[in-house]
């Protein structure tokens, strides 16, 4: 039998922030000039929804410690300067927050001091203060469980009773290996075919969540 949603778990980036063009922005024009040129399909592939630490370390294995490490420093400049110059929330998504009527917390691949950046620019982090939990947390970063299943931890709450909301193709491999319900948003980046799969609603309008997530338990389907 499934269990009625408790909890539903949104990542930040490109989830509730839109942030994830201008760190596709900022990866592409690092790897131009750091010696690693990337596609932004590329990028989206290797990068989008995994933890700074894979990054680094997949730009070690190419390019060596010393440049991965400039490269990270480099794009975390980059990518606050991007965020102070005009970050705005995912479309849609304060009027969903508005209308959903259960418990909700943030995990992420970012850091804390990313998401407090992050979040704060966009008036978000108020609503989720207190209920943040980062890839920082756990051994093992996206696609792995580790963080949802922290999260549903934290919160005290059944992972079988949590649904994830993502944007990533590691994002909704790790709700999926956590036992969770996944709601893979096809409104960024990542193309919707690579969010599908089981126990996997994928959708386009972040409007459409609350209404998706009251519906859950029903057969997956894709708006």
């Amino acid at each position: 039998m499934i269990k009625p949603i408790e909890l539903v778990i949104f990542d930040c980036d490109g989830v509730l922030v839109d942030s994830e063009r201008m760190a596709l922005r900022v990866q592409v024009a690092l790897g131009a000039e750091l010696g690693w040129p990337l596609t932004e399909r590329e990028v989206v592939e290797r990068f989008i929804g995994r933890s700074s630490a894979s990054i680094r370390e997949q730009i070690a294995a190419r390019l060596g410690e010393g440049t991965a490490a400039i490269w990270s420093e480099r794009f975390e400049q980059l990518h606050r300067e991007a965020v102070d110059e005009g970050l705005s929330a995912v479309d849609g998504l304060p009027e969903a927050l508005d209308a959903l009527t259960l418990p909700t917390c943030v995990a992420s691949s970012g850091s804390h001091e990313k998401m407090r950046h992050t979040l704060g620019r966009t008036g978000l982090y108020e609503r989720f203060a207190g209920r943040i939990h980062s890839a920082t947390e756990v051994a093992r970063g996206k696609p792995a469980p580790d963080l949802f299943l922290y999260a549903a931890e934290r919160m005290g709450v059944d992972p079988e009773a949590c649904a994830v909301v993502e944007d990533s193709h590691p994002g909704v491999q790790a709700a999926r290996a956590a036992g969770m319900r996944a709601f893979g948003y096809a409104g960024g980046l990542t193309p919707a075919e690579r969010l599908e799969g089981a126990d996997t609603v994928v959708f386009h309008d972040m409007r459409d969540l609350p209404r998706l997530v009251a519906a859950a338990g029903r057969s997956v389907h894709t708006v």
